[in-house]
């Protein structure tokens, strides 16, 4: 029979592979990045194989994509051969992993494309209603990018302890 412990982590994990689909990642990714958020102590791919229920090229695989994020890291105990991985526990600092990854890997490649796009079709040589009307939808998605970017910016910039007074005064604007 499974302890309150073992049962709250399997909830946990759970929820958090369901998440998964909305930051674009696969849910045994977000499975194995619970895992290792709430274990305590380094695990290997045996243990990830064994807890998760999965295969070890699953295993592998998702677990290369974690160290690539900056999620987890390699850890190594001393007379095993076997490679081990500890995830992040600080939460502010998976924040800023996480954010910074995503705007270098999906906000940053869009960005350029809208650009790139836009540069395509000059205002001068293309007058006229739809390339007004595409040109304007650009800079609509262009401008909305850029302004999310600059509030991850700032939130990022001022850290940790500014988070609070940025929630706080987030609050006071949507009075």
């Amino acid at each position: 029979m499974s302890t309150a412990i073992e049962q709250s982590k399997a909830m946990f994990i759970r929820q958090w592979s369901t998440m998964s689909s909305y930051w674009g990642i696969s849910r045994t990714m977000a499975e194995i990045h619970a895992l290792m958020y709430v274990s305590t102590e380094p695990l290997c791919t045996d243990d990830v194989m064994e807890q998760l229920q999965i295969s070890r090229g699953n295993a592998s695989m998702n677990l290369r994509a974690l160290v690539d994020w900056s999620l987890i890291t390699r850890v190594h105990r001393k007379g095993d051969r076997k490679e081990y991985f500890v995830c992040e526990a600080d939460v502010w600092q998976m924040f800023e992993t996480i954010t910074r990854q995503r705007k270098r890997r999906e906000v940053e490649p869009i960005v350029e494309t809208i650009e790139r796009c836009r540069a395509m079709v000059p205002v001068k040589t293309h007058r006229g209603q739809d390339a007004d009307a595409y040109r304007e939808r650009l800079d609509n998605m262009l401008a909305f990018l850029n302004a999310i970017s600059a509030v991850f910016n700032l939130i990022l910039r001022l850290g940790r302890p500014g988070l609070s007074r940025v929630t706080k005064m987030l609050g006071q604007l949507a009075k």
